[in-house]
């Protein structure tokens, strides 16, 4: 029995290494009874490592690729480098005839474009082989609203100021970055430049330029701005704060907590400070929802596309006050979960109204297991706030999927017709933390493609 154990086990390793195309020639050793060969290696040439592109040889490869090294006594690799980076090596990908890599993601230092096999020994072989670095990748700017003046960042990867061609920022209207108080290879930060116009942002290194999928003054799929370009603010059961102050980023923002109140350790509810609240609708018979105050969300922006949408907004949360317990639920919903009055809506079979919405896992349709998005960044290190700045928060609408605990919801946003009314609510979680009295300013809320 344990004879036929062992050949089940070792004929599992071979087949899952032959479907996933690791080019294995043989499977003489296993993983756990691997040792370092004498002599040296040598590499004969290099390739995919899919088996349906097995006959694609290669002679480059950009940083992070996987690739297959073919070739006699690779078992002998005892350190493996490209230009100056080490690979990592994981033995239950080497044989003697191949050997499955990564290349290393960072970017070389010294490029001599080869390969270098050390042996146990010392003794190292080399082999040509180029790593290509990618253009740079833009994932988000700290805010999208930075004023001139203030410091921002840009996050992504392969930002390299190389001095024959110095790293580039450029803003809408042509407004060029050239100067940085920081650079990495996954984030560079520099002083906002005077800009007035909205667009996208270009970013070039010597390996190409590449433009976000972030916009700066971003006025797409704006839902609400509390300036009266959308119209759009408190409808609900609370009214919060909509105001301006000394802080303001672009004139009016809606305020939750006052400064003074008290937010327990475990996020209790009060949704008397904490809760702003836009259910769509109105008193009438039918509830009107196409035009004015209670118009629903998607027939504001259109959210046919929002498996591929974000929802973005500015977050100021002030150094005096910061927050370290509670969650910000954000919640859409449709009718069949909240709307404003609960009378009938033309063309919606079933509209329910607000008492029961998102929390308390009582009602008829188990609201409280509605999908909803958690932010709550104060868990990292136990206390949160924006450094007196405004940033930019970006949550995915795929990452509307959480119950009020944090746990999986049994019910999340499948349709368009599921983004008519928001909730942003500071409570429960899940998670406990510490007794504060924060404050939250936000401001542009809007619904934007994250591609």
């Amino acid at each position: 029995m344990r004879l036929l154990n062992k050949l089940t086990r070792f004929g599992f390793f071979c087949a899952l290494a032959l479907t996933a195309g690791f080019g294995m020639t043989s499977c003489e050793d296993e993983p756990d009874k691997y040792e370092v060969a004498d002599g040296v290696p040598t590499i004969r040439y290099i390739r995919s490592p899919y088996a349906a592109s097995a006959d694609s040889l290669i002679t480059a490869a950009t940083t992070g690729t996987t690739i297959c090294l073919v070739g006699d006594n690779l078992r002998s690799i005892y350190e493996l480098y490209f230009n100056d980076r080490q690979a990592i090596l994981n033995n239950s990908y080497m044989t003697d005839h191949t050997v499955l890599v990564d290349v290393p993601s960072t970017i070389p230092g010294e490029v001599s474009n080869k390969i270098y096999m050390v042996t146990r020994s010392g003794e190292r072989v080399e082999y040509d082989f180029n790593v290509t670095v990618p253009a740079p990748t833009l994932t988000a700017m700290s805010c999208e609203y930075a004023p001139a003046g203030t410091e921002v960042s840009i996050t992504g990867n392969y930002f390299v100021d190389d001095p024959n061609v110095p790293l580039e920022v450029v803003f809408p209207g042509d407004i060029v970055v050239d100067e940085f108080t920081d650079i990495s290879q996954n984030s560079i930060s520099f002083i906002m430049p005077e800009c007035t116009e909205e667009g996208t942002v270009d970013v070039t290194t010597i390996y190409g330029t590449t433009t976000s999928a972030f916009h700066y003054l971003d006025t797409r799929g704006m839902l609400f701005d509390f300036d009266g370009v959308t119209g759009l603010g408190n409808h609900g059961w609370h009214n919060r704060d909509i105001l301006s102050d000394e802080t303001s980023i672009t004139g009016n923002f809606v305020r939750l907590g006052d400064g003074n109140t008290t937010m327990s350790a475990d996020g209790g509810w009060n949704d008397s400070q904490f809760a702003f609240e836009y259910w769509s609708g109105s008193w009438d018979t039918p509830q009107n929802i196409t035009s004015g105050d209670g118009i629903a969300l998607f027939n504001v922006v259109d959210f046919t596309d929002y498996a591929d949408m974000a929802l973005k907004f500015e977050l100021y949360i002030p150094s005096t006050n910061p927050w370290s317990s509670g969650a910000m639920q954000i919640g859409f919903a449709g009718y069949d979960i909240v709307s404003y009055s609960g009378n009938p809506i033309d063309g919606y079979a079933t509209v329910a109204a607000p008492n029961a919405y998102m929390f308390n896992g009582e009602g008829p349709n188990d609201e409280g297991s509605f999908g909803r998005a958690l932010y709550r960044p104060w868990t990292t290190s136990g206390s949160f706030h924006t450094d007196d700045e405004w940033i930019t928060v970006t949550i995915p609408l795929t990452d509307f999927s959480y119950d009020r605990n944090g746990a999986a919801a049994t019910a999340v946003p499948n349709s368009p017709d599921d983004f008519a009314s928001l909730t942003i609510f500071v409570v429960g979680g899940g998670v406990n933390g510490t007794e504060c009295t924060p404050v939250f300013k936000i401001d542009n809320i809007r619904a934007v493609p994250n591609r």
